[in-house]
């Protein structure tokens, strides 16, 4: 199967952010869990916005050849790397990023932070039932948080804007958008002034795995970079083609990448 590849441009502008390393052409936040909600602290009591990206081998891969969604993905104030092979790159490349910044595990910190601090949450995405069932466990753990509002993700294009209405009129703190990708990330970035959330993450499968809908892997697959192969055995018609064709283009770019930037070292 053949894969349409655009190589990442030959020379990038570090953006003004403190603290960021470069990836396959993707600017990163070298950020701990711990540092990443409390920026989303921050920002919810100086009343700015923070829109959350986070990236994977499987993001990374199709940003290339998709403009809309690398666009969409840079938009974010904070970009993650939701992904151990992401992180294992950042530091064959010596420019390490301090660890993983899951986004589910984030999606769970920030429910963590609103219970805390009687945050309001609104839960975007998903099945109807996926998301009542969400909703209830939400609220019986972390009972100091308000759901400020709930959409399904089953809307159309034309629907969008509703949508954004109903965030915005919802005055929620927390936008959790649980959709794919690149919908999520084109649906943040178009409607982010609508909605005016401080805090707006993209948790994707997320709230499937809350609901109990589909399982993650064991920790130990997850620290060796294998969440992709669980998936695979769950849902191996519909997963198998999408992994073997993203994995193996991130590991043909994470070689180029890795010769490329040991070239000047040599001749130095």
């Amino acid at each position: 199967m053949a894969v349409t590849m655009t190589d990442a441009p030959a020379t990038m502008t570090q953006p003004q952010t403190a603290r960021r390393v470069p990836v396959l052409g993707v600017w990163i936040d070298a950020l701990t869990m711990p540092e990443v909600v409390e920026r989303a602290h921050r920002a919810i009591d100086d009343g700015r916005r923070l829109a959350i990206s986070v990236v994977n081998v499987a993001k990374l891969v199709n940003l290339r050849k998709d403009p809309l969604l690398r666009e969409s993905v840079e938009a974010g104030d904070l970009i993650l790397a939701d992904g151990a092979p992401v992180v294992w790159l950042s530091r064959l490349k010596r420019k390490p990023l301090p660890e993983r910044v899951a986004g589910i595990d984030l999606m769970f910190e920030l429910f963590a932070l609103a219970d805390k601090h009687h945050l309001r949450v609104f839960l975007l995405g998903a099945k109807r039932e996926v998301l009542e069932t969400v909703q209830r466990l939400a609220l019986e753990r972390y009972p100091g948080l308000t759901i400020a509002g709930t959409q399904d993700g089953y809307f159309e294009e034309l629907e969008e804007e509703r949508v954004a209405e109903l965030v915005r009129d919802s005055r929620a703190h927390i936008l959790f958008v649980a959709m794919s990708s690149p919908k999520k990330e084109r649906f943040m970035k178009k409607w982010s002034d609508t909605m005016n959330v401080p805090v707006t993450h993209g948790v994707g499968g997320s709230f499937d795995v809350m609901a109990g809908v589909t399982r993650r892997a064991p920790v130990w697959m997850q620290r060796c970079g294998l969440e992709w192969f669980y998936r695979v055995c769950q849902e191996p018609r519909r997963m198998w083609k999408r992994y073997l064709v993203t994995n193996t283009v991130f590991l043909a770019l994470a070689l180029k990448d890795c010769i490329v930037s040991e070239r000047p070292a040599r001749s130095a």
